[in-house]
């Protein structure tokens, strides 16, 4: 009863905290507010613009008159954009530029369309001379001009990756927070952002059940019942007779390698579920802990066939192994089969690579090795005791025997973890609260009362507000519509989230607590220290990959039958290859225009083998050349490459697209209604396949869709001599690819190379975008058009530094935006 009512307790305190901030006049807004202004207001410049005073402007930038600069706008923009037309949904007839700050969103997606020359369009009329820059740099100074608007954000909670995160950092312990947490919803391509990071009951019981889960793997469990735990392997993943998983004893082939909580000291049984055989009918498999056999079964094909267990898969044989003695914890569990053999198995149709998909064909001549196709791990039974781990020396801190001393130290005990979990120094009220749950924990425990008060105590932590959420408390003083600088606690917070995705370490909150950080040296001094430390491959596996929509990669499986050689092993190694990439350029301060040019990444034996590099082997990555001039940057990634592709073709659109969104930040507008698909283009001409291109140009013939395909399909077709798998090819078909085109400015496009070049002339759209992104990831929020002044300023001053990594990090976390924030205008509604 006494721990329902904890909780009850606990779920009260959310709840609670959930109704105020419903009931907040700025809960749940977006960030596009109507309280923040468009129209000019007073206030002190980025940088030396021109001067906005309500006197007529009659000069704009490198000395074109306005009036010229506004005849420029009505002759060549506005036959498409008018009230009748409409093209792009903007009516520029009236536009006035020296008004152009009063007209905020169309001043902002003219000056993003002419930087990024895409504007007048292809065939249009275009003005002589630079003009058109001008006309660009006038609307630049006239908008950055106008006051810096920070912005506001509702709260922040912990998404899935920065909860995992956290409880490492607390705890010493892996998890697998989707385990218990949804997913997350995505805005401004991040899973970070406030505005859609919405609370329901579902949610709050998943933080519960994590907290209550959590604290269990991190101390132990003396009375755990129990359970059975099911690992599957994919279908896609190799286990081919000369693959070795990493993680599992060298000698091996396929298998998995799992990470495994064990709740308690006790005795445990796996069974082991295998596919496949043909040819080959008995295995050995080795199971593993920690790298130390703990077992040898042998697998006969056919001989403990699963046919009436309805919780077996049909067709496999299961293994089963002798109840095993295994100390609690987290331990790497390893199942594979020895490697008796080596040469190929696949003797006639399948001389290479091999995985379930690609060996479901059905192909003769074939032979299938054994598979693994799950694990279920049983237990504990005969609970013996609770051995120390890493998570347990983690919290326990100390640990004494007297009763008089357990008190004391386990408010130690809870002070520390919660300091660190809620990301400041706690009030009585918070240290209180903590004593309670573990008194009562205490109680129900008997002879291991301490313990168990401080995992109920822990429970309490992880299930608390404070934890889950990112508050920034407004002060008192603050008027509403003024800006204000929140504290060095809150900064502090801001900035391990953003670098490292998780909560600040013991010396960042040292000088919050201090209210030093917020002193410029030294908050640039802990911004670069940050940076080195490892915990900065975030910026790679979060921002990077999240920019970059690494994780569309799953959404594309090549077909098995064209492409057999493609497995998961092959997709996770693309995939590491990017983040790697990223993370060297951030851990040595490159310049971001190597995201571009480079002429080296990382690669395995496996994915230097698919692109043609010599001289590699092993599992480890390491940087090497490229082997040809085609690779350059992410555009030879196959990360890339893959993502936008189809599983039986290559789509010069979803490429085109994908440069356009991704590194441009001007995307092709969605296709018209009742448009047909490039599917439904016809395959062949009298009776030859056509190409892609072929198709393409039968699909462009409607005119709807040309304007669009003007832009778009140039670009992705520079990138079609990588096939699916992102491979080099010069052949579809049996035909001779022809890539040649012309990007939208008139610039010819042959090669991948051709493509870098074109866009390198004009890196303002490139580092804007980018600047866009990684300060969007940053804040928390979308980026607004009230942002774009400080995106500019940002990007002019990483061009000194030559683009360098640290310079875009150091604009965003110095900015206004970053450090302050706008105070909410209460609605007279509201304030009743």
């Amino acid at each position: 009863m006494k721990v329902l009512l904890a909780w009850s307790g606990l779920t009260a305190t959310v709840t609670l905290v959930t109704s105020m901030l419903s009931t907040s006049p700025n809960s749940g807004r977006p960030a596009t507010s109507p309280d923040i202004p468009s129209t000019p207001r007073a206030g002190i410049a980025l940088h030396a613009p021109l001067r906005v005073s309500k006197a007529p402007l009659r000069f704009g930038a490198r000395g074109m008159a306005i009036a010229a600069l506004d005849s420029t706008v009505q002759r060549y923009c506005g036959s498409c954009h008018n009230p009748t037309m409409r093209r792009g949904n903007l009516n520029l007839r009236g536009y006035r530029i020296d008004l152009a700050s009063d007209s905020m969103a169309t001043t902002e997606k003219i000056i993003r369309k002419l930087r990024a020359e895409m504007m007048p369009p292809p065939g249009s009329r275009r003005p002589k001379g630079d003009t058109l820059t001008a006309l660009a740099e006038t609307l630049e100074q006239i908008m950055d001009a106008e006051p810096v608007n920070p912005g506001t954000r509702v709260f922040q909670r912990l998404n899935r990756a920065e909860y995992e995160r956290a409880v490492r950092d607390l705890l010493n312990l892996q998890i697998d927070a989707g385990n218990w947490l949804p997913l997350d919803t995505k805005s401004a391509n991040f899973d970070n952002i406030s505005d859609v990071q919405s609370l329901s009951p579902m949610l709050l019981e998943g933080y519960l059940n994590a907290a209550s889960a959590v604290s269990r793997m991190a101390l132990g469990d003396r009375k755990a019942a129990s359970s059975q735990i099911t690992y599957k392997t994919s279908p896609f993943a190799s286990q081919h007779p000369w693959d070795h998983v990493e993680g599992t004893p060298y000698g091996t082939r396929g298998g998995m390698v799992v990470l495994h909580t064990f709740p308690a000291d006790g005795m445990y049984q796996l069974r082991v579920n295998v596919g496949g055989g043909v040819g080959r009918p008995t295995e050995d498999v080795d199971v593993s802990i920690d790298g130390e056999r703990v077992a040898l079964l042998h697998y006969d094909r056919g001989v403990n066939r699963n046919s009436e267990s309805a919780d077996l898969p049909l067709g496999a044989d299961y293994l089963l192994t002798e109840p095993i003695a295994i100390k609690g914890g987290q331990r790497r569990v390893s199942i594979a089969f020895a490697r008796k053999a080596e040469g190929p198995y696949e003797d006639l149709i399948k001389p290479h690579e091999w995985s379930r998909a690609s060996g479901a064909t059905g192909a003769p001549g074939t032979t299938e090795p054994a598979y693994l196709m799950d694990v279920l791990i049983t237990g504990p039974s005969k609970i013996t005791g609770i051995s120390d781990t890493p998570a347990r020396r983690a919290v326990f801190t100390c640990a004494p025997r007297e009763a008089a001393a357990q008190k004391a130290c386990a408010e130690s005990i809870l002070t520390r973890v919660a300091t660190r979990a809620y990301r400041r120094p706690l009030t009585p009220t918070d240290r209180a609260a903590l004593m309670k749950f573990y008194e009562q924990g205490a109680r129900i425990g008997g002879m291991e009362g301490f313990e168990d008060g401080v995992r109920l105590g822990l429970q309490a932590i992880l299930a608390s507000p404070h934890f889950i959420f990112r508050f920034e408390r407004e002060p008192a003083s603050a008027k509403a519509g003024s800006d204000y600088k929140i504290d060095d606690i809150e900064l502090a917070t801001r900035l391990s989230f953003f670098l490292w995705s998780t909560i600040p370490d013991e010396r960042l909150l040292t000088l919050a607590q201090q209210k030093r950080l917020s002193q410029p040296a030294v908050f640039q001094a802990e911004v670069k220290r940050m940076m080195r430390d490892p915990k900065a491959e975030a910026l790679a596996t979060r921002f990077a990959g999240q920019w970059l929509r690494l994780s569309d990669l799953e959404k594309v499986q090549p077909d098995a039958f064209l492409f057999p050689d493609f497995d998961q092993q092959l997709g996770n190694a693309m995939v590491r290859e990017t983040e790697l990439f990223f993370e060297d350029l951030v851990r040595k301060d490159k310049s971001v225009v190597t995201l571009f040019t480079s002429d080296s990444t990382f690669v395995n034996e496996r994915l230097a083998r698919h692109y043609g590099i010599p001289d590699v082997t092993g599992t480890q990555f390491r940087k090497v050349a490229y082997a040809d001039d085609q690779r350059r940057g992410v555009l030879g990634h196959g990360s890339v490459l893959v993502q936008t592709s189809l599983g039986n073709r290559t789509s010069p659109v979803l490429r085109g697209k994908w440069v356009m969104e991704v590194l441009l930040g001007a995307p092709p507008p969605p296709p018209p209604p009742n448009v047909p698909d490039l599917e439904q283009t016809a395959g062949a001409k009298e009776g030859k396949p056509l190409t892609t291109r072929e198709r393409m140009e039968v699909h462009r013939e409607n005119p709807t869709c040309k304007s669009c395909h003007n832009f778009i399909d140039p670009i992705g077709l520079a990138l079609d001599n990588f096939d699916v798998t992102g491979k080099l090819r010069y052949r579809e078909n049996g035909a001779l690819l022809d890539t040649r085109g012309n990007l939208y400015d008139g610039t010819p496009l042959v090669t991948p190379t051709d493509l870098t070049t074109a866009l390198l002339k004009r890196p303002v759209p490139l580092m804007r975008n980018f600047t866009e992104n990684l300060m969007a990831y940053a804040l928390g929020r979308r980026v607004e058009d009230y942002d774009m002044p400080t995106v500019r300023a940002i990007v002019r001053t990483a061009e000194k530094q030559d683009y360098r990594m640290s310079a875009f990090v150091m604009g965003v976390v110095t900015s206004k935006a970053f450090q302050t924030k706008r105070a909410d205008v209460v609605s007279a509604d509201a304030s009743h």
